[in-house]
């Protein structure tokens, strides 16, 4: 029992101040499902990219008031400064 104690404060101390270890036992329990994920997104993203830009035209459609504000301006008013 004191030997599976030990092994396991063993365990957790390098977990906690080896960062080396750290990213290795990240990397086997997240890493490679992290990545899987991330080429999936990748290729979703490329697929879609290729279907905007099939026979070679992009469109990218811009409303026509986006540039247009519809603040004009305002009146000049007299301040006086107070001490």
């Amino acid at each position: 029992m004191k030997l599976v104690f030990n092994i396991i404060l063993i365990f957790l101390l390098l977990i906690a101040f080896v960062p080396f270890f750290r990213n290795f036992i990240f990397h086997l329990l997240v890493g490679r499902k992290l990545v899987k994920e991330q080429e999936k997104i990748f290729r979703a993203h490329q697929k879609q990219q290729e279907q905007r830009t099939k026979n070679g035209v992009r469109v990218d459609n811009v409303p026509p008031d986006a540039n247009s504000s519809k603040f004009r301006g305002g009146e000049y008013v007299d301040y006086e400064e107070v001490k």
